[in-house]
């Protein structure tokens, strides 16, 4: 799609870091705050609020020079951990505007309003809409409107003066707008070229020879001559249905109702598709500006409605941090991000399909409640290394499994039904050095052999023998004087190691 027919929204915010400790941690009114950091060695300004660069402090500047020049400076070490968890809870505020918002990480956002500054009642509107909600959260914010991202994010971040529209606004910005680092910018400046009007002005190709092909792609993307793709938070979904309100709504329960209403109508459209869902999210848009998301996953593909609500109901109940609608919900949103292919089944006449259908409910629920790492299935693994052979994966999204090798009929098990990980070192003494085990000791004790069986040989794997040495194993099934059943190996032929060890990797039931 060309560059001119993309709309785009870029927010910058630029004393996030002191905004989102001032809503949980209160501080005296006057005091200028900083944010520091350890660089080689030193302490360093990361971030400043209002007040602090009123009276000259600037990010970069030494905790010691502040101090000098301002003592009652109140200095809190950065946490960028949490300053992009708030960043990403303002992107899902965001998404109440368009499903393509991108982070532009530490302390912006990215928006892609193509078609939906029209839902909103035009550009003007839309960004009216959310500065309020914004400046309820506390948050200063500057905007930009661009034709391509880099753009909108570049107005954002240094227009300094109005200009009679958006190129002509481009074209005024200073070259520091390309971020092309401090050496690259100096050479710039010394070079006459101040704006990026300046630098348009410039064969592209002698640009690229002087100062690098990264300035020449950064002055088109800005220019709009070169694509500048956006990567969004979340993916469009394929199916989304949302409800929104004149009123807000205050009631969780209320919400609960509304978003089973929603369910019935995604489940018509994925009817329409032949598809099923196999994750759900629901996301609560507050008034404030503020949403909260809500995921719930199944094992198979699903159009059951009530089955979804109840997974939801589970979800909603495990949580850590209810549900809090604040001053109202304004809009709910249900979107399906995950479909597969669902027919129509024929149950068995004995039920089989059923009893297949109520398990994958109840693994379904326990992973909702538990957490999908929680709740793991075994998966066998075509290996013949014993440790390999089967897999612990999330029984949500573990495959169909494959059968398991079962003995003949009457004959005892060929592996043990428990193994140990990792295998037990053990002493072993041997009748002829690569023959049988004849007495062993483990933990503590020593077990006289009265049978074996073996030896079963079981070479490394070609392709992963750097990966585990390379040896062979020579496994024994063996019993002792009292009748318990054990399973060692000697990891290692004597032409491969002279001096081979033993191990017991596992023992019979």
């Amino acid at each position: 799609m060309p560059a001119g027919s993309r709309r785009y929204l870029a927010l910058f915010f630029p004393y996030l870091p002191a905004e989102r400790l001032c809503r949980t941690a209160p501080r005296p009114p006057d005091a200028p705050l900083v944010f520091t950091e350890k660089i080689r060695g030193a302490l360093r300004i990361a971030s400043v609020d209002p007040a602090a660069q009123a009276v000259g402090l600037a990010v970069g500047m030494p905790l010691a020079d502040a101090r000098a020049r301002v003592p009652e400076l109140i200095a809190v070490q950065h946490d960028p951990v949490a300053d992009h968890a708030w960043l990403d809870r303002l992107a899902l505020g965001c998404n109440r505007y368009t499903p393509l918002v991108a982070l532009d990480a530490p302390d912006g956002l990215i928006l892609d309003i193509a078609g939906a500054e029209h839902l909103a009642g035009g550009e003007a509107s839309l960004i009216f809409d959310a500065e309020m909600r914004l400046l309820r959260l506390g948050m200063s914010v500057r905007h930009a409107f661009g034709p391509t991202a880099d753009a909108a994010r570049a107005l954002a971040r240094y227009q300094t003066r109005p200009a009679p529209d958006e190129a002509s606004a481009v074209r005024r910005l200073p070259v520091l707008a390309l971020e092309l680092g401090p050496e690259a910018t100096t050479a710039l400046v010394r070079a006459g070229l101040k704006t990026i009007g300046d630098l348009a002005s410039r064969p592209m190709a002698n640009i690229a020879a002087r100062f690098g092909a990264g300035a020449a792609m950064a002055l088109r993307r800005i220019l709009g001559d070169a694509p500048s793709p956006l990567d969004p938070r979340i993916a469009p979904p394929p199916v989304a249905v949302e409800r929104r309100f004149a009123e807000p709504i205050g009631s969780t329960a209320h919400a609960t109702k509304v978003l089973a209403e929603l369910a019935n109508e995604a489940i018509k459209e994925l009817l329409d598709r032949g598809k099923g869902g196999r994750h759900f999210r629901a996301t609560f848009f507050r008034s404030d500006g503020l949403a909260r998301g809500i995921d719930i996953e199944t094992g198979h593909a699903t159009r059951d409605a009530r089955l979804v609500m109840r997974l939801f109901a589970e979800r909603m109940d495990g949580l850590a941090d209810p549900l809090d609608p604040g001053f109202g919900f304004d809009m709910i949103r249900l979107t399906v991000p995950r479909l597969n292919p669902l027919g129509a089944t024929q149950l068995k006449l004995e039920g089989g399909e059923v009893r297949e259908a109520a398990m994958d409910e109840l693994v379904d629920r326990m992973t909702t409640r538990l957490g999908r790492r929680r709740v793991k299935k075994l998966i066998a693994e075509d290996t013949h290394i014993p440790e390999q052979a089967q897999l612990a994966l999330p029984a949500i999204d573990a495959p169909q499994p494959a059968p398991w090798i079962a003995p003949e009929p009457g004959e005892p098990p060929t592996r043990p039904f428990h193994l140990f990980d990792p295998p037990q070192p053990i002493e072993v003494i041997a009748e002829v050095p690569d023959g049988p085990p004849h007495q062993f000791r483990w933990r503590r004790a020593t077990h006289a052999v009265r049978r074996y069986e073996g030896p079963e040989r079981i070479a490394a794997e070609w392709w992963r023998r750097r990966d585990n040495g390379g040896l062979t194993r020579d496994y024994y099934r063996v019993e002792d004087v009292h009748g318990r059943r054990y399973w060692l190996f000697r990891h290692g032929l004597y032409d491969e190691k002279p001096d081979p060890r033993w191990y017991i990797h596992g023992v019979f039931a």
